[in-house]
């Protein structure tokens, strides 16, 4: 299948300067001499995009990845490389791109319209259905300037559906506004799909990804890490957010844990966290939804000790709690000697659909009046959904369909 958007080489560099002449005369005197640093935004991008395919864009904040949607829609130009798109193309990079404040919602539609090549007669054939879509009847005469944030996500991603375009361009719009808009425009974009029209879209949303993407880029600092089907795109994206330590959970539960081990007398302390699953003998560093796990924590006592509980707590990326459980719990009375052992936490199954999970562990006394050793979040595992299924949750389903 022929490309409709060709990314050979690209490179992005950008000139960061660290202070600004503040007059005519100072700029005449320090011109050409005033201090910068280069910024590497993009490092020799490589990939195409066939027709009638959606690609979605995942990386962190500052990765690059709207400084590459920009470049691919033409408003910016790559320091080194090239890009071709064939199409008409349509893009909707950031909240109210392309509009004139001071025009009316009517005025930029057709402003908007003219630069991606519809003439006046073509905008009047579309303008009704642009402004039904935006559901801004009330609103289309009075200036944008006016507008709230999701008027203008209305009225921008209106525009960019309703030209017909061959290629469209997508940056984070489809995860904001209210639910029932962005259902609106994820019905449009499932009818795009089927009329074979092209789509790149940049999102943080690993469900969405899965949702309507082919497959998906990653890019970390400017390098593309992965160019893979969604499950494993989306697992390489949480790596590199790990890597970037935004997984690590709220500020507040990282607090708790760090004074819950400041007060620890490391009496029983643990020296290592292993996970194990059926993928790891084959290298596999991740698991399958309701694979079975087993982990191992190895601890050193010190001396002899009575009547110990060992927990584990596992967290989603947000570090909301998702299930804890410890040896008390489970009905163990533990007394350790003197000496390396270790405890092992075995799920028959576990029934996640998808992401990175932080683990906290912890060694107290049954009583939990003293607190041995407790590592807050610092062990994770991943689970990789190869399907398209959406949500946290592996849930057994079937289906029964009843004829009339």
């Amino acid at each position: 299948m022929p490309a409709a958007i060709e990314v050979h080489a690209v490179s992005k560099q950008f000139r960061l300067y660290h202070e600004r002449p503040s007059s005519l005369k100072e700029r005449v005197i320090k011109f050409g001499r005033v201090p910068f640093e280069e910024f590497q935004a993009l490092h020799e991008i490589d990939f195409d995009v066939e027709q009638g395919t959606t690609v979605g864009l995942l990386g962190h904040n500052g990765s690059g990845k709207s400084t590459l949607l920009k470049c691919v829609a033409g408003i910016l130009q790559p320091t080194t490389g090239e890009i071709r798109t064939h199409g008409r193309l349509a893009a909707l990079l950031e909240l109210g791109a392309g509009f004139n404040p001071e025009l009316t919602g009517r005025e930029n539609i057709y402003m908007n319209a003219s630069i991606l090549g519809l003439s006046k007669r073509e905008t009047d054939g579309v303008f009704d259905d642009i402004v039904a879509f935006s559901e801004l009847e009330k609103f289309i005469d009075m200036q944008v300037r006016h507008y709230s944030s999701g008027m203008y996500i209305r009225l921008g991603f209106a525009v960019a559906v309703n030209v017909e375009p061959e290629i469209l361009l997508v940056d984070e719009v489809l995860s904001v506004g209210d639910e029932a808009f962005q259902r609106k425009c994820l019905d449009r974009v499932s009818h795009f799909q089927k009329e074979g029209r092209t789509i790149l879209v940049v999102t943080h949303a690993a469900d969405l990804v899965r949702q309507v993407c082919d497959r998906a880029i990653v890019l970390d600092h400017g390098r593309m890490v992965a160019d893979s089907d969604p499950g494993e795109a989306v697992r390489r994206f949480r790596e590199a957010l790990l890597h970037e330590g935004g997984l690590a959970g709220p500020p507040d539960e990282r607090t708790v844990g760090e004074q819950r081990t400041s007060s620890a007398d490391h009496r029983v302390r643990i020296t290592d966290v292993v996970f194990e699953h059926p993928g790891r003998d084959a290298g596999r560093t991740w698991m399958l939804p309701d694979e079975p796990m087993s982990v191992r924590l190895a601890y050193e006592a010190a001396e002899p000790t009575d009547d110990l509980q060992f927990g584990i707590a596992i967290h989603d990326e947000a570090g909301e709690l998702v299930f804890g459980v410890n040896t008390r719990l489970l009905g163990y009375d533990v007394n350790v000697a003197a000496g390396p052992g270790e405890i092992v936490f075995e799920f028959e199954r576990v029934p996640l659909l998808d992401g990175t999970f932080m683990c906290t562990f912890g060694i107290e006394s049954a009583d939990e009046a003293q607190v041995y050793d407790w590592q807050e979040q610092r062990y994770s595992f991943s689970v990789m959904n190869p399907t398209r299924i959406p949500g946290l949750v592996s849930l057994p389903v079937k289906v029964r369909i009843n004829g009339h």
